[in-house]
């Protein structure tokens, strides 16, 4: 434990991608199995335990120190992991030396919601101030320490010099701790079996267009579709639904799993339709519709039936058999027209192709697209082959520009990791009115992205001198700071005591010369509503 203890804490406090990778790939050559699996499957997500949440950590130490002491503390640090770690009081007497990963996991696989208030501490007293920040993300699951599971995967590829691309059609075959992963990479031993398991493949992404000019002669225009990223797979008679990042997500999609009954492998936007009054259903609706199933392990009927989803195909990898991830696109295109006969159109369509004079002309359509579940274009070279993740010049997404609002900063709390000791979460509001009649602010939405550390700095400093109110973890300041927000779309949101909610709030402009009575309106933000 403490090996991963100290790697946690090196990853923690490591800015630089290949150091990240450098740490991974040194602490997996150096450590056995199956402690370095368990490791893997931490730093992936991996990893669940039932009995341990966060709230098991923070009713244990209010056990154990003054629960004033502790909320102070904990508002203090802004990590609920590292404050526990450094509070935990020393144990009384001798303690069993430090567990490894493998024990820990075993300990902490066998704990229930009865047990865990009495077996966890027994773990934290064997361990020092890091082994018990360590032990609190590996049972919490919320690693945050700036590792993707792509980045994990990568390491893991350059610790026993194996290709990413193979280790990803592997790695949703396995669990932790991914004995034969191992076997194959490090030892020599044969690929795992997968050959009749309806596996994840890795997507093929794009790139942002950015400043680039693409000739239509080469490329084809689609649209890009404010859905979910999807893959269904349907090998040997079984059918499964993943996500973009390979989770399954069957149990949220049963609609979906039914509908497809053919060997393959296809590649969409999962979208669900919209229901006019009287029943009859309609195209796409927007991504807010969508939001209402996401994340849900069962669906009511009343659910599949108000909002059933259907998949609008972009791409074919894999059909009765055969891997077609080795054809240029406009062959898989062929293809997967051909076979968009053999689905249920009641859950199934086609990404339509877009035509163009030139690209300026493709400019001015993406400029007046106002279907509600389109949040750009893309464009696919049309020789490219279907390979996995992101390779410079075969596919581009360029999305429409944001829309834009003026908002007043009311509520900040700290964030997480790296942040944690800064104010960088910040809820904002419009005026309910004129501002010089009286009128109040109301939240419109949250943000923690769109500006530099230095800005971060500056921004932490005004909500601690600015601070009026606090709530907890949260502060609210005075009115005296706009924030010119960008975001994709509106939508009306009975959740919200405004009514409505943003899609992709992210912080465009700081505005320290705007007065705050020159902010948006509310009925700003509902005009652009898309019809």
């Amino acid at each position: 434990m403490e090996e991963f203890a100290a790697l946690i804490d090196a990853l923690v406090y490591t800015r630089s991608r290949n150091e990240k990778l450098r740490l991974i790939a040194e602490y997996l050559q150096n450590t056995g199995d199956p402690d370095r699996g368990w490791a893997m499957g931490a730093l992936t997500d991996g990893l669940d335990f039932k009995a341990v949440k966060s709230s098991t950590i923070r009713n244990l130490l209010k056990e154990r120190i003054d629960p004033v002491l502790w909320s102070l503390s904990r508002d203090f640090v802004g990590d609920t992991a590292e404050t526990a770690s450094l509070l935990w009081p020393d144990p009384l007497g001798d303690v069993a030396p430090p567990p490894s990963v493998s024990e820990a996991v075993e300990a902490l696989e066998g704990m229930t919601r009865a047990s865990v208030m009495n077996e966890l501490p027994k773990l934290l007293d064997r361990l020092d101030p890091p082994g018990r920040y360590a032990l609190f993300k590996l049972a919490t699951g919320g690693m945050r320490v700036g590792v993707s599971s792509r980045l994990a995967k990568v390491a893991f590829a350059q610790a026993f010099d194996v290709s990413v691309d193979e280790v990803e059609e592997y790695w949703h075959a396995l669990e932790p701790p991914f004995a034969d992963l191992f076997a194959w990479a490090a030892d020599g031993a044969d690929p795992p079996d997968t050959a009749n398991m309806p596996l994840f493949k890795p997507f093929m992404l794009a790139h942002p267009l950015e400043e680039t000019v693409v000739d239509l002669a080469e490329y084809a225009a689609e649209w890009k579709w404010d859905g979910i990223r999807v893959q269904l797979v349907h090998v040997a008679g079984e059918t499964r639904v993943y996500s973009r990042s390979g989770d399954d997500i069957s149990a949220t999609f049963p609609e979906m799993v039914d509908a497809l009954d053919i060997p393959a492998v296809l590649d969409g936007e999962l979208l669900v339709r919209g229901v006019h009054q009287g029943g009859e259903e309609g195209g796409a609706a927007s991504f807010n519709a969508l939001q209402q199933r996401l994340g849900r392990k069962t669906v009511s009927k009343k659910m599949l039936t108000e909002s059933p989803a259907f998949v609008r195909l972009y791409d074919v990898l894999s059909l009765g058999g055969e891997d077609l991830r080795g054809l240029p696109w406009h062959q898989r295109r062929e293809r997967l027209e051909d076979l968009l006969p053999r689905l249920p159109d009641s859950h199934f369509d086609l990404s339509q192709l877009v035509e163009a004079r030139d690209f300026d002309h493709l400019a001015q359509i993406r400029e007046g697209a106002r279907d509600d579940a389109i949040e750009g274009l893309m464009l696919k070279r049309r020789d490219s082959l279907y390979v996995p993740g992101r390779k410079t010049g075969l596919w581009y997404k360029w999305k429409r520009d944001p829309l834009l609002i003026d908002c007043v900063l009311m509520y900040a709390q700290r964030g997480s990791g790296k942040r944690s000791s800064f104010y960088s979460d910040y809820t904002f509001g419009c005026w309910d009115g004129d501002p010089d009649e009286g009128a109040d602010l109301l939240p419109v939405g949250k943000a923690y992205s769109g500006f530099t550390d230095e800005e971060l700095k500056k921004l932490d400093r005004h909500v601690r001198q600015k601070t009026i109110n606090r709530f907890g973890p949260v502060r609210e300041t005075d009115k005296s700071l706009v924030f010119e927000v960008a975001f994709d779309s509106v939508h009306e949101s009975k959740r919200h005591k405004s009514g409505l909610a943003m899609r992709f709030p992210r912080i465009h402009r700081i505005r320290w010369d705007k007065p705050v009575h020159e902010a948006d309106r509310i009925e700003a933000l509902r005009q652009l509503i898309r019809d």
